[in-house]
C-alpha cells in the first residue's frame, strides 16, 4: 500500500523539493499545512523550542507529539511543560507500552520500543509529519531534502529547518528571545535520554554527547 501512495506523491514531492529549497521555514510549514491540513503533525524532542515557535506562527493548534521514553532528564520534562504553557500547545505525549525494566535505556532495542513504535502509533491516520532534522546534524543527514517520502512510516516528511546551521538556530533563539533548555547552560548540546547523553567540550561535535562510547548516531526515527 505504501508503495502505491509513494508513487502518487512522487512528482508532488519532487516539485516541492525544488520549489521550497531556499524558502523560509514558515513558507515550508505553510505549504505543508495547506496541502495536508489536520493530517499534518509536528514531532518535537523539546531540546529547544525553535521549530515549535516557527510552527505556531503559521498553525497555532497543530498537534505536537512528544515521546516520553521514561528516561528523559527531569529538566527536559520541566522544559516541556514550560513551553506547553507558553504556546498553549496541542500536546500529545506518547509513552512506550513496556515498563522501565524492559529494554532499558541504552540496551539493544530500546529506541525501537520507546521511540520508533510510539511515534508510529502517534502518526497513524496522518499524511505528513514535520521534524527538526538538519543537514548539519550528522553525515547521514547531509543530503536530506526539504520534503521527502518516509517509506518506513508511509507518509510525507517535512523538514522546514533542514538547511539551517547551528549558528542559524542560535541566531533565531536570540532574535526571538526563546527559552532555552536548562541543560544547554551546562554543556549539553544535543539532548536525549539521560543515561545515554553527556555534555560536550568546547569545539566538540554537538552530537558527540549522544550514545557516548558507541558507534550509534541515530535512534531510528529518521531511518
Amino acid at each position: 500500500m505504501s508503495t502505491v501512495v509513494e508513487r502518487a506523491y512522487e512528482h508532488e514531492i519532487a516539485d516541492a523539493c525544488r520549489d521550497l529549497e531556499g524558502s523560509s521555514p514558515q513558507e515550508v510549514i505553510a505549504w505543508a499545512h495547506e496541502r495536508f491540513e489536520d493530517q499534518l503533525v509536528l514531532a518535537s524532542s523539546f531540546q529547544d523550542c525553535v521549530l515549535i515557535d516557527l510552527v505556531v506562527q503559521v498553525v497555532p493548534d497543530m498537534r505536537v507529539v512528544f515521546l516520553d521514553t521514561g528516561y528523559h532528564f527531569p529538566e527536559t520534562l520541566a522544559y516541556l511543560r514550560r513551553i506547553e504553557r507558553r504556546y498553549g500547545l496541542n500536546l500529545d505525549v506518547r509513552k512506550p507500552s513496556v515498563p522501565l525494566d524492559v529494554n532499558p535505556c541504552g540496551s539493544p532495542g530500546c529506541c525501537q520500543v520507546r521511540k520508533v513504535a510510539p511515534l508510529a502509533e502517534a502518526l497513524e491516520g496522518s499524511a505528513a509529519w514535520i521534524t527538526g532534522l538538519k543537514r548539519v546534524d550528522t553525515p547521514e543527514r547531509a543530503d536530506a531534502p526539504v520534503v521527502s517520502w518516509d517509506g518506513a512510516k508511509g507518509l510525507v516528511k517535512v523538514n522546514p529547518i533542514v538547511a539551517w546551521t547551528e549558528d542559524d538556530v542560535e541566531e533565531y533563539v536570540v532574535s526571538r528571545d526563546l527559552p532555552r533548555h536548562p541543560l544547554s547552560y551546562v554543556g549539553y548540546a544535543s539532548i536525549g535520554c539521560a543515561p545515554t547523553t553527556r555534555p560536550v567540550a568546547d569545539g566538540e561535535d554537538p552530537r558527540a554527547g549522544r550514545w557516548p562510547g558507541s558507534e550509534k548516531t541515530e535512534c531510528g526515527l529518521h531511518l
